[in-house]
C-alpha cells in the first residue's frame, strides 16, 4: 500500500484537509494517508521543517510527502517536487526543504510545470500537490513533471557558536509539553566538551551540571537531556519547562567548560 503523508498549517477547524484527502482517495484506489501535523503557526516554515525532519524518516522508502506551509508560487519560490533517499517531497521551495534536509544533498530536484484540474489559484495543496502525488503513486515518471533545478532555495537553523571555553545555543523548538529544544546537537557536545566539567546556564539563573538519561533523573529539578531528535532539551519533569522557566524561541543557552 502506497503512503502520503501530509504537514500543514491549516488547523484542524476548516474543510482543507478532507478536501485535499477526498482528492486524493478519488485518484488511487489503494493509499493511506498519514497526518504528521494539521498545527503548524500559520506560515511559520522553521516549526514546520523541524517536525518535518524529525518525522519523515519513520515512513518506508516510496512514501510521498505534501508540505503546505506558506505555499504560495512566486518566481523566486516555485513549486517543487525533491527525491531523496527514496522519499519524495512537494512543495514551495521557500526554504522549507533546505531547513528540512539540513547540509544534505537531494537526489533530484523537479520545478514542477503541472496542468491544473480547476481554475481556482489558491488551493496548490489540493490542484498541485496532491496531483503530482497521485501521479507519482501511479508511476509515473519525475521527469515528465517538469523541469530540472541546480538546487533549492537555502535556509538554515541557527547553529551553536564556540567562544573561548563556553558553546552559545539558543532554543529553535518548544514541543507540546513545553520542553525546550535547543540547537545544540549530541555530537557537537561530545566534541566540544567531551569529558570536561560543565556548567549549562539556562535564563535568567539556572544552572545545570550533568545531563541525564530519562525524565525521571530529576523529580523536580530542571532536566537537560539529548532527546531523540538528537538534540539538547530542557524540561521540567511533569512540568512545562518553556513557560516556568521563561523559556521562548531563540533565547540563548550558554555551556561552560
Amino acid at each position: 500500500m502506497s503512503i502520503i503523508t501530509l504537514t500543514t498549517d491549516w488547523g484542524l477547524k476548516d474543510y482543507y484537509v478532507a478536501n485535499v484527502k477526498g482528492y486524493i482517495y478519488s485518484h488511487l484506489s489503494d493509499v493511506t494517508i498519514v497526518d504528521i501535523t494539521h498545527l503548524i503557526k500559520p506560515l511559520d516554515i522553521s516549526e514546520a521543517a523541524f517536525i518535518f525532519k524529525n518525522s519523515y524518516n519513520s515512513f518506508p522508502s516510496g512514501t510521498v510527502h505534501i508540505l503546505s506551509v506558506d505555499d504560495q508560487w512566486t518566481e523566486k519560490t516555485p513549486h517543487v517536487l525533491v527525491k531523496h533517499q527514496g522519499h519524495y517531497f512537494i512543495g514551495a521551495d521557500n526554504g522549507i526543504f533546505s531547513l528540512a534536509l539540513e547540509k544534505e544533498i537531494p537526489e533530484k530536484i523537479i520545478e514542477l510545470d503541472i496542468q491544473q484540474d480547476t481554475d481556482c489559484w489558491t488551493f496548490y495543496a489540493r490542484d498541485i500537490f496532491a496531483n503530482v502525488a497521485c501521479k507519482i503513486i501511479n508511476g509515473e515518471s519525475i521527469e515528465s513533471m517538469g523541469s530540472p533545478k541546480a538546487s533549492l532555495n537555502a535556509m538554515n537553523f541557527s547553529e551553536p557558536s564556540i567562544l573561548n571555553d563556553y558553546i552559545l545555543g539558543n532554543i529553535i523548538y518548544i514541543d507540546n509539553y513545553q520542553n525546550a529544544i535547543t540547537n545544540i546537537t549530541e555530537e557537537y557536545f561530545k566534541k566540544h566538551v567531551g569529558n570536561k566539567k560543565f556548567t549549562i546556564h539556562i535564563p535568567p539563573s539556572d544552572t545545570v551540571s550533568k545531563i541525564s538519561k530519562t525524565y525521571n533523573d530529576a523529580q523536580e529539578d530542571i532536566v537537560l537531556m539529548f532527546s531523540s531528535t538528537g538534540y539538547l532539551e530542557i524540561a521540567l519533569n511533569r512540568s512545562s519547562a518553556s513557560s516556568l522557566l521563561g523559556l521562548k524561541l531563540m533565547t540563548k543557552i550558554r555551556i561552560e567548560f
